[in-house]
C-alpha cells in the first residue's frame, strides 16, 4: 500500500504553522496560486526568516553609501560623478544539480541585480567551493561550474577579473557558486525598484516565461539537497545573448529617463518581482496573466512563479510607454505591458477574465515569518600542541609540496576559461595582484575588487573566522593600493535549525561586523544561503566578503611579483600559528586571536606605503602562510629570494603557519627605513627579513634552512590543480 501524498502546503516547502497562518492574514482560505506565492515568498531563500534577525549587526552607513541594504544592489559614491554598485550571491544548490546552468545563470541573475539599479555592469568575480578535486563528482561539478561561467561571462562581454577556488571534503555533496558583480552608473541617476504612480504601466522586458525554474527558491534553494530526489526540472536555463541585449536595452531606457523603476525577475520570478516592486512603493499591483508572452501553456499559478530567466519588470508613465516598447523592439526584445499600477497594496493576477490572485503585497514581503535561530554553542577549540605535530624533515620538500597542494596552487587553469580583458578596463589581471583592478570609465582613477572567506577558522572559532574574512579582504584590497571602501556578503551555511549550526551563523556576523567597524566600511548589500548540506554531510560555515576599494590613479596600483635583485623583503603583522593551516590539512586546533587594532593597522602601513610610491611589491600572508607568499611573488617575479624568520619556535610554524594579519611587502634598499617609519606611525610591526635575488628561494628560521630553486617552486605551483584533477 502506497503512503498519502504529503498536505499541499508540505509539497510547496510550507510548514503546518505557516500554513494555517495564512488564512488568518487573508481572512480566507488562499486559492492554489496564492499558496503558491506565499511558499515561495516565506521560503527561506526569498524571506530570509531565519537570517534576517541577525542581519541588522552589520554596519550598514557610510559617507559615500547612496543605496545599502533592501534593493537589488548597494550603490557607493566614488566621486567624479560616478557610483559603483556591488553585489555578491549564491547559485549553490542549481550548480549541485546541474553545474553549467546552475552557475551560468547565477552569472546572469547578479548581472541583472546590477543593471537594476541602472548601472553598466563592468566586472565579475566568482568564489566556489568543491569536494575533493580527485573525485569524479568534484571535478564534474568543478569542470561544468567553471564552464557555465566563462560561457556566460564571455558572451555579454563582462570581464570575469577574480575569485577564488578551494577544496574540501565538506564540500562533495553541496558546491558553493558564488557570483559578484560589479557595475557604474552617473551618480545622479540611480534607478529603484519601488513602484509608484498609480496608473503607471508594468512591462515585461526579456525572453518568454517558460516551465524552467518553477519552484527553486522554495524546494531547490530552500532546503537539502536529496540524492535521490530528480531536481533538474528546478534549473534554470540561460540565454547569454538575450542577457547582452537586455542589457544595453535597459540602460538605453535609463539613460533616457523612460523607467519610473526597474526590477530583475530571479528567484520566485514575477511573484517576487512584482511583489517587492508594490510593497516597496506602498503601492498596488494589477497584472493580466494572459498577457505575458508564454513559451509554452502554463497555468497561472506556474506563471506567477516561473523563474525563466533574461526578464525584467519595469514601470513606465503610460505616455512613454511606446516609446519604451519602440526601443525594445530596437533591441529585438520581446515587451509587453502586462498590468498597472494601483492603489490600495495589493497584488492582483487576472487570468481568463477572473482573479485568480489578491494578496497584500507586505504580506508576501514583510509578512515572512522570522524565526530566531538556535545558539547552542560548539565546543570551545583546542590549541595544537605543536610538539604533537612532527615537523617535516625535508624542508624544501615539503615546502614543495605545499605549493603543489590544490587549496594553494595556481588558479589559471580556471581564470584563462574567463575573458578578463573584454572592455579594455582591466588594470590587474588575474594572478598579477591581490585584488583584481578595474579602471572607472572616463576617469584616471580605479576600483580594486576581492572574495575571501576563512571557512576553517569559522568551523572552529567562528567569531575569529568572521574577523579573519573581513581582515584578508582588506588586506587583499591595500596590497593593490587600494582603500577599502565597501562590502558585500553572501553567508554560505547548513541548516540552521541543527547543532552549533545557528550560533555558528551569529558569531559569524558579530565577528564580521567587528572588523568591518574597525575599518570603518559598511555592508551595502549581501545574499544569505542557507541549507547547504546533503544526509552525508554539511558543508564548512563560510561567509564569502566582497570588498570594493579604491585608487586614485589606475597607474599606481601594486603588484604581488618581486621586482629586483636587491630588493628589501619586510614582513608586517604578527606571527602565525600552525592551528588550522593548509599545511596541518586537516580543521583542527584554535584559529590564533583576530587583533582587530593591529591587523586594521597593517592595511594603514600598506595603503600610506602605496599612497608614498616606496612599494614595489604587496602581497598577503593567508593560505600557506609565509612560504607561499614568498614562493608566489618570486613565481610571478622570476626572481628568487632569502630571508630568514628571527625568534621562530619551528621552522615550519614560521613558514607555514596562518594568522597574524600579515603582508610582505619589497621596497627599495634606500626605502627600507622609510617603510619600517611608515609601519610605525601606522601602529603596524614590521621586520626586514630578506632581499630579493638569485634563482632560488632560501628561508631560514629556528636554526634550519630550506631551499627550493625557483623553477621547482614555479612548476610545482603552476602545475598543483591540473594535476589534482587528472
Amino acid at each position: 500500500m502506497s503512503s498519502a501524498a504529503p498536505p499541499r502546503h508540505r509539497q510547496l516547502g510550507l510548514t503546518d504553522e505557516e500554513a494555517a497562518r495564512i488564512p488568518e492574514l487573508l481572512g480566507r482560505p488562499p486559492s492554489d496560486p496564492e499558496l503558491v506565492m506565499f511558499s515561495l515568498m516565506w521560503s527561506e531563500h526569498c524571506g530570509y526568516k531565519h537570517s534576517r534577525p541577525l542581519l541588522g549587526r552589520f554596519p550598514t552607513e557610510g559617507p559615500g553609501v547612496l543605496q545599502g541594504p533592501g534593493e537589488n544592489a548597494g550603490v557607493v559614491d566614488v566621486g567624479d560623478g560616478l557610483a559603483v554598485a556591488l553585489k555578491i550571491e549564491s547559485h549553490n544548490h542549481p550548480s549541485a544539480v546541474e553545474p553549467f546552468e546552475g552557475a551560468a545563470t547565477g552569472v546572469g541573475g547578479i548581472v541583472r541585480d546590477i543593471l537594476a539599479m541602472g548601472a553598466s555592469p563592468i566586472a565579475l568575480l566568482d568564489s566556489l567551493r568543491f569536494g575533493t578535486p580527485s573525485g569524479p563528482r568534484s571535478r564534474h561539478l568543478l569542470t561544468r561550474a567553471v564552464a557555465g561561467i566563462g560561457h556566460y561571462g564571455n558572451c555579454i562581454g563582462v570581464p570575469t577579473v577574480g575569485g577564488e577556488v578551494l577544496f574540501d571534503e565538506r564540500y562533495e555533496d553541496s558546491c558553493l557558486v558564488n557570483a559578484m558583480c560589479v557595475g557604474v552608473l552617473p551618480a545622479g541617476r540611480l534607478l529603484r525598484s519601488a513602484a509608484s504612480g498609480p496608473g503607471n504601466a508594468v512591462v515585461l522586458i526579456g525572453n518568454r516565461t517558460g516551465r524552467d525554474g518553477i519552484g527553486g527558491a522554495s524546494v531547490l534553494a530552500s532546503a537539502e539537497l536529496d540524492e535521490d530526489e530528480d531536481m533538474r526540472p528546478s534549473v534554470q536555463v540561460s540565454d547569454p545573448f538575450t542577457e547582452r541585449k537586455l542589457m544595453d536595452c535597459c540602460l538605453e531606457l535609463a539613460d533616457a529617463g523612460l523607467l519610473v523603476a526597474l526590477q530583475d525577475l530571479g528567484a520566485a520570478g514575477l511573484t517576487s518581482a512584482a511583489g517587492e516592486m508594490a510593497a516597496k512603493g506602498g503601492v498596488g499591483l494589477d497584472l493580466d496573466l494572459d498577457l505575458v508572452p508564454l513559451r509554452e501553456s502554463l497555468a497561472p499559478a506556474e506563471i506567477l512563479v516561473s523563474e525563466s530567466q533574461e526578464r525584467m519588470l519595469a514601470v513606465v508613465e503610460p505616455a512613454r510607454l511606446d516609446e519604451v516598447l519602440a526601443v525594445c523592439a530596437r533591441w529585438e526584445l520581446e515587451a509587453a505591458a502586462i498590468g498597472r499600477v494601483t492603489e490600495g497594496g495589493s497584488l492582483v493576477a487576472r487570468a481568463g477574465g477572473e482573479v485568480v490572485a489578491d494578496v497584500p503585497a507586505r504580506l508576501l514581503t514583510d509578512g515572512a515569518p522570522r524565526y530566531e535561530v538556535p545558539r547552542v554553542p560548539a565546543p570551545a577549540p583546542v590549541p595544537l600542541d605543536p610538539a604533537a605535530v612532527p615537523e617535516p624533515e625535508d624542508l624544501g620538500e615539503a615546502w614543495k609540496a605545499l605549493l603543489r597542494h590544490p587549496n594553494v596552487a595556481s588558479r589559471r587553469w580556471v581564470f584563462e576559461q574567463y575573458d578578463h580583458l573584454v572592455g579594455a578596463g582591466t588594470v590587474r589581471r588575474p594572478g598579477t595582484a591581490d585584488a583584481a583592478v578595474v579602471r572607472l570609465p572616463g576617469t584616471e582613477r580605479a576600483i580594486a575588487l576581492t572574495t575571501d572567506s576563512a571557512e576553517r577558522w569559522c568551523e572552529l572559532d567562528p567569531r575569529a573566522g568572521g574577523r579573519a574574512a573581513v581582515m584578508e579582504a582588506a588586506r587583499n584590497l591595500a596590497c593593490a593600493g587600494a582603500r577599502p571602501l565597501a562590502a558585500t556578503d553572501c553567508l554560505n551555511f547548513p541548516n540552521p535549525e541543527k547543532g552549533s549550526t545557528g550560533w555558528r551563523l551569529a558569531e559569524v556576523i558579530e565577528g564580521m561586523s567587528e572588523a568591518l567597524e574597525a575599518l570603518g566600511v559598511p555592508v551595502v548589500s549581501g545574499n544569505v544561503s542557507l541549507y547547504n548540506e546533503s544526509p552525508n554531510r554539511s558543508i564548512l560555515p563560510t561567509p564569502v566578503v566582497g570588498m570594493m576599494g579604491l585608487l586614485e590613479r589606475a597607474d599606481q596600483s601594486v603588484g604581488l611579483a618581486f621586482a629586483d635583485e636587491g630588493d628589501r623583503v619586510v614582513l608586517l603583522g604578527d606571527d602565525g600559528r600552525l592551528d588550522a593551516c593548509e599545511h596541518l590539512g586537516r580543521v583542527e586546533g584554535a584559529p590564533p586571536p583576530v587583533d582587530l587594532a593591529r591587523e586594521a593597522a597593517v592595511v594603514e602601513a600598506v595603503l600610506a606605503a602605496a599612497e608614498a610610491g616606496i612599494l614595489r611589491s604587496a602581497h598577503d600572508v593567508s593560505g600557506g602562510g609565509l612560504a607561499v607568499a614568498l614562493a608566489e611573488s618570486a613565481i610571478a617575479g622570476g626572481v628568487g629570494a632569502e630571508v630568514e624568520v628571527p625568534g621562530a619556535r619551528r621552522w615550519d610554524e614560521a613558514l607555514f603557519g596562518e594568522g597574524g594579519g600579515r603582508v610582505v611587502v619589497s621596497v627599495r634598499p634606500q626605502d627600507a627605513a622609510r617603510m619600517a617609519a611608515i609601519a610605525e606611525r601606522a601602529g603596524a610591526t614590521a621586520r626586514e627579513i630578506g632581499a630579493v635575488g638569485g634563482p632560488e628561494l632560501v628561508a631560514r628560521a629556528a636554526g634550519r634552512e630550506a631551499r627550493l630553486p625557483l623553477e621547482r617552486a614555479r612548476a610545482a605551483h603552476g602545475g598543483g590543480l591540473a594535476e589534482a584533477l587528472a
